[in-house]
């Protein structure tokens, strides 16, 4: 389970790419090492990942095909950043909301708001998805827990502070760049359901 509260961004020192798996090597800050054991779960871009190796600062994960194919991890080249969050515990403040680690699919950054104290970026979703978006809902956009501005069709809206920018990737993305979007669980679980059951009452 995670939280959503970013920790940081890590760099992607090497990708080691195979026939459909990747395996990618980060550099953590030293101060998140500590304690960290292989099978131990840390979120890159809000995707649930399993350490598979550590070598001093440096920690290696695996990456299925199906992972390079839901998430922008399979966009990712040595030098980029990613968003990171350790596994919470039990007994660990929830800043944000409850997060599985697991991506929905990929947004698209299409308008980058900027004003003096904070940042309005808009961000387009597949269709299918429209349903679990809503004013004031919760969302995670790249392991960032998140609540929506304003929704529009199939587009929608997060404001930014600066903390946020500063501490997660979203200081510098760009319009057209691609994000991992993972629906808050209950709603996703509350939305299935109502649609079932009226789909049931029309039959």
């Amino acid at each position: 389970m995670f939280t959503g509260i970013i920790q940081g961004t890590a760099e992607i020192i090497k990708i080691e790419a195979k026939e459909q798996f990747r395996t990618h090597v980060i550099r953590l800050p030293k101060q998140y090492i500590d304690g960290l054991v292989n099978g131990a779960s840390v979120a890159h871009n809000g995707c649930c990942l399993t350490v598979t190796g550590i070598e001093d600062d440096l920690v290696s994960f695996d990456l299925m095909q199906e992972t390079l194919r839901v998430t922008n991890l399979g966009l990712l080249s040595k030098g980029d950043k990613v968003n990171f969050e350790r596994a919470a515990r039990f007994g660990d403040e929830i800043g944000g909301h409850q997060m599985s680690g697991h991506i929905l699919c990929m947004a698209t950054i299409t308008r980058i708001i900027r004003s003096e104290n904070n940042r309005q970026i808009w961000f387009e979703i597949p269709q299918e998805y429209t349903g679990y978006i809503f004013t004031k809902g919760y969302i995670g956009i790249d392991g960032i827990s998140l609540t929506i501005g304003e929704v529009v069709g199939n587009q929608f809206c997060v404001n930014l502070i600066p903390e946020t920018l500063e501490r997660t990737n979203m200081g510098f993305r760009a319009e057209q760049d691609q994000v991992n979007i993972e629906i808050d669980p209950q709603t996703q679980a509350i939305v299935d359901t109502v649609e079932r059951v009226l789909a049931e009452r029309r039959d």
